[in-house]
């Protein structure tokens, strides 16, 4: 069993910052590649940022140069600073994990169930 957490989410006024936690537990042999989407109404789930077990990142051009993305691995954590934000930021923000399990190294993919993030204009 696998748990994928988020904390963080809130409303904030456009320009200023957000940190979003997510935190992994449960039968974990090692964690592979972390992520941050988002969801906003009415639109689809998108990539916002992810970072591999090496430290590789990637990040959407619409959050390049605002959001940071970083991980702990000593505390299967995922970190998501954003900047600078926009009214357009405005989504349910979901952490992924990949995760491989111990007892027959199987590949998991988990979810967190979302942290809501409102930027006011």
């Amino acid at each position: 069993q696998v748990q994928v957490v988020e904390s963080g989410g809130g409303l904030v006024q456009a320009g200023g910052s957000l940190r979003l936690s997510c935190a992994a537990s449960g039968s974990i042999l090692r964690i592979n590649d972390m992520g941050w989407y988002r969801q906003a109404p009415g639109k689809q789930r998108e990539l916002v940022a992810l970072i591999t077990s090496g430290g590789s990142i990637n990040y959407a051009d619409f959050v390049k140069g605002r959001f940071t993305i970083s991980r702990d691995n000593a505390k299967n954590t995922v970190y998501l600073q954003m900047n600078n934000l926009k009214a357009e930021d405005t989504a349910v923000y979901y952490c992924h994990a990949v995760i491989t399990e111990p007892f027959f190294l199987r590949t998991l993919d988990a979810w967190g169930q979302g942290t809501l993030v409102t930027v006011s204009s």
